[in-house]
C-alpha cells in the first residue's frame, strides 16, 4: 500500500467528517513547499476527490493525495496519537531525511 492508515487515525478521519459535515467524503494528505524544514503536510476534510487522485480506503474511510505529494508520502505511516497535553495525526514519513520539531515540516 502507498500510504498506511492506522485504525486509530481512521478513526479519528471519520470523527473529523462528521464534526466538520462532510458526508461522503475523506481526509485530503499532501505535500506543499514552506515550513520550517522545507515541505510542510497538507491535511483537510474535503467532500470529494479530485481528478488525477489516488484514493486509499481502509477502515471505512477514504484518504486523498494528489500525485505529486505521493512521490514524497510514498510508504509514509499516518497514525494518531493524543495524551493530556498534546494530540493530533502523527506522520511516520521514511522520504524525509530531517524533521522539525514540531513533526509538520520535513526534509527529503
Amino acid at each position: 500500500m502507498m500510504i498506511t492508515i492506522t485504525e486509530r487515525a481512521a478513526k479519528k478521519i471519520k470523527l473529523g467528517l462528521e464534526r466538520e459535515g462532510v458526508s461522503g467524503g475523506g481526509l485530503r494528505l499532501g505535500v506543499k513547499g514552506g515550513g520550517c524544514s522545507g515541505l510542510s503536510y497538507v491535511i483537510r476534510f474535503e467532500g470529494q476527490s479530485g481528478s488525477g487522485d489516488k484514493v486509499i480506503q481502509v477502515h471505512g474511510t477514504q484518504v486523498f493525495v494528489d500525485l505529486k505529494s505521493c512521490l514524497y508520502l510514498k510508504g509514509m505511516t499516518l497514525d494518531w496519537q493524543g495524551d493530556m497535553l498534546q494530540q493530533g495525526f502523527t506522520f511516520l514519513n521514511p522520504n524525509a531525511s530531517k524533521t522539525c520539531s514540531c513533526g509538520q515540516s520535513f526534509i527529503v
